[in-house]
């Protein structure tokens, strides 16, 4: 892993690590005791329902985690933080979002797991966390950026994540 600014470069081998830099997250937005905003950039296929199945697991869901594509988002309000899984994927205009009420989930106190956030711009609040992820060989680039205080302080205290970790 390496460490440039406010920005961490990893290489996830598959699955299993994609969900656990999930949880990994979780714990710290948990210790922090605060709301964070995650987008989530990648191609189809790129592991961010994945990577969002293990932040809300490691919230201590238990059920499945599914991807909210044609309801837009997938709330977890009985975790602690409360926790919103977004896919604006089939969004037609970033104006329906303003349809549901979308400034109602962004109260500084739930986790927002956002795939797709190009398509919700202009309404959607700034990111804490930017997360992409592209296909590389047989696993994931991920980088992860700070674009917050928040994010930054995050940043700071992500443990690695791969083989035995």
């Amino acid at each position: 892993m390496s460490i440039f600014g406010n920005e961490r470069r990893l290489f996830l081998e598959g699955e299993a690590e994609t969900e656990n830099l999930g949880a990994e997250l979780a714990r710290l937005a948990k210790q922090m005791g605060q709301g964070l905003t995650v987008f989530l950039e990648g191609d189809l296929g790129m592991g961010k329902t994945t990577l969002s199945r293990g932040v809300i697991r490691g919230l201590g869901h238990q059920g499945a985690v599914k991807s909210p594509t044609y309801t837009l988002v997938e709330p977890y309000e009985d975790l602690e933080p409360p926790a919103y899984h977004f896919d604006l994927y089939r969004l037609g205009d970033p104006e329906e979002l303003e349809y549901m009420g979308i400034r109602d989930y962004f109260n500084g106190q739930s986790i927002c797991l956002i795939e797709w956030p190009e398509r919700g711009e202009g309404l959607l609040p700034a990111p804490d966390i930017e997360i992409h992820l592209e296909h590389q060989g047989e696993g994931r680039s991920v980088v992860v950026r700070a674009r917050s205080e928040m994010g930054a302080s995050l940043l700071n205290e992500l443990e690695l994540i791969g083989p035995g970790h």
